[in-house]
């Protein structure tokens, strides 16, 4: 076995390890709730998922303009979003985003965020109380509430009430901001002749249909921060019947979409049980029961969360993380491993942004950019390379007189190294460099709904998709999709192997060879990412060659 051979499949080896070793001394952290008053509340929760179950499952599955038909609503409107809220269990489940569309095609619909039951994929918020095992009436999921006031709106809050006949009225607050955010404020006014003990809850329940799977790139599914730490579930990843269970003070929980999620943000002064749960095959649930509320006798007691329920604009989130002190709001945009790269990148290109008005030609100029900023490494790198490429005669003939003895063509080539001054390692430094860079930089173009449907010049018409220009699009001959490629994809290839000529060859036979085909594996590889990821890629191997060229003719290379 060759050396090379044995060191990757010792890397393999070693790469497997070290996963399970992670996975063996950082398990999954779940706490399961023992206390007595959770017990109780579990069991109720229970009762209204089984409800909810049967409910999301009728007969004959509606279209959403007749299930919001069936029953009498309050409608919601900024800006931003218009829907409505069913009377009959206070739930919020009728909500389109009106600043997004579904496609590019003129007339697209609006982006549909909540829907309600009885439709194909159910998807609603709910909130209310718990009992402590007594037997007080509380509003359920068919508790038709009495409004007060009328459409919901930044200027207006609506109030509903309900009376349970027993000396207790439920009286629920709901306010909208001019973005995505609910402010629900649950209220218990206690005239019973006695005191009573009550846990607010909330919960997002929805239908995971398999066509609405999609970027396995970006987290979709169940997600939240959970004392500081981010939790990200997926819904294969969940049996049914399994529940992920945690404590947590302050924090939200929710679903997270590529571009769009559902929260409910919690109380930063007191504990919450949280959990992640499956309900049915197909049917999802996060939920959480707040800390227990003592009201007295002829008192008043109250309990309030947020409802976010909209789309991931990042300073949106950054803004609300602020000013509503939400624990890590903008980690419900999927950033990835390098975080510390990816959100200043978004900031980047969201500044370029409104100074140039198209995100294509911000995207370019932040290629510009980071290329003047690693200038001073990349010179010293290709003037390195630019040497070795020069003496490549003298490393071939080397190599053919010393190919029988390795030790001694090591130390031929060390001689030459040194005598002409080369670091063969300083060329591979600018690659590195890139990696990090061009993750983070493929993160952005995946997640932030800026890019999304953002266009470019001629046939780009949104920076988040792969070039639609491709060959079976040109020719009209059927092509299958992995060697259907753009025409940017094709441009990055052809740049790529042009950089890759001006660069001297390797050494090792078979690392030449694969060094050869890297241009074709990248081109395919790249060929359905996103257009605006291939663009900045090619603006950038274009400077490089420049910059390259410009150094070979500086040290004499022909």
């Amino acid at each position: 076995m060759k050396e090379e051979t044995r060191g990757l499949y010792g890397a393999i080896v070693l790469s497997i390890v070290a996963i399970l070793l992670v996975n063996i001394i950082w398990p999954n952290e779940t706490k399961q709730i023992n206390s007595p008053e959770q017990n109780a509340a579990e069991n109720i929760t229970t009762e209204l998922e089984s409800q909810k179950t049967i409910e999301t499952r009728p007969e004959k599955v509606l279209n959403v303009h007749d299930a919001l038909m069936a029953d009498k609503r309050i409608d919601i409107a900024n800006d931003k979003i218009i829907g409505s809220i069913r009377l009959k269990g206070a739930r919020f489940d009728d909500l389109y985003l009106t600043k997004y569309k579904q496609t590019l095609e003129e007339n697209s619909p609006d982006v549909e965020l909540l829907t309600p039951v009885k439709t194909k994929a159910p998807y609603y918020a709910e909130f209310g109380w718990l009992g402590n095992g007594t037997n007080i009436k509380l509003p359920t999921a068919d508790t038709l509430w009495k409004v007060i006031g009328g459409k919901l709106t930044p200027e207006s809050p609506v109030t509903l009430e309900w009376n349970n006949g027993q000396g207790i009225k439920f009286v629920r607050r709901i306010s909208l901001d001019k973005n995505y955010m609910f402010h629900i404020e649950q209220i218990v006014e206690n005239n019973s002749g006695k005191s009573v003990t009550l846990f607010p809850y909330g919960l997002i329940t929805r239908i995971y249909a398999p066509e609405k799977s999609s970027s396995s790139v970006v987290h979709e599914g169940l997600l939240g921060v959970i004392n500081s730490s981010l939790k990200e579930i997926k819904p294969k990843d969940l049996d049914v019947g399994e529940k992920k269970e945690f404590e947590t003070i302050g924090g939200w929980l929710g679903f997270g979409e590529r571009y769009w999620f559902t929260a409910i943000t919690l109380d930063n002064n007191v504990q919450s049980k949280v959990r992640f749960s499956k309900t049915s095959d197909d049917t999802y649930q996060a939920d959480y029961v707040g800390a227990p509320v003592v009201v007295a006798n002829g008192t008043v007691a109250t309990s309030a969360v947020n409802f976010f329920a909209g789309a991931k604009e990042i300073a949106l989130l950054d803004d609300y993380a602020k000013d509503l002190n939400i624990d890590k709001f903008d980690l419900a945009v999927d950033f990835g491993w390098y975080y510390f790269l990816t959100k200043p990148f978004f900031y980047i290109l969201d500044f370029l942004y409104h100074i140039i008005g198209n995100m294509g030609w911000a995207i370019l100029l932040f290629a510009a950019l980071l290329r003047l900023v690693m200038f001073p490494i990349a010179n010293k790198s290709y003037e390195s390379m630019s040497k070795m490429k020069k003496v490549q005669p003298k490393i071939m003939a080397i190599q053919e007189t010393y190919k029988d003895d390795k030790m001694r063509l090591q130390q031929e080539m060390m001689a030459l190294y040194k005598k002409e001054k080369i670091n063969p390692a300083s060329g591979c430094l600018p690659l590195f460099i890139q990696i990090p860079v061009f993750f983070s930089l493929y993160k952005v173009l995946n997640i932030a709904i800026e890019i999304r449907h953002a266009p470019f010049v001629g046939w780009i018409k949104d920076l988040s998709a792969p070039d639609p220009m491709t060959i079976s699009a040109m020719t009209g001959i059927p092509i299958p999709s992995l060697i259907d490629l753009g025409v940017w994809p094709i441009l990055m290839g052809i740049t790529m192997y042009i950089q890759q000529k001006l660069s001297p060859k390797p050494a090792n036979k078979d690392q030449a060879r694969m060094f050869a085909l890297m241009p074709v594996i990248f081109t395919f590889m790249l060929g359905h990412f996103a257009s605006g990821l291939v663009i900045y890629w090619t603006l950038s191997n274009v400077l490089s060659i420049i910059q390259q060229r410009v150094i070979m003719k500086k040290v004499g290379v022909d």
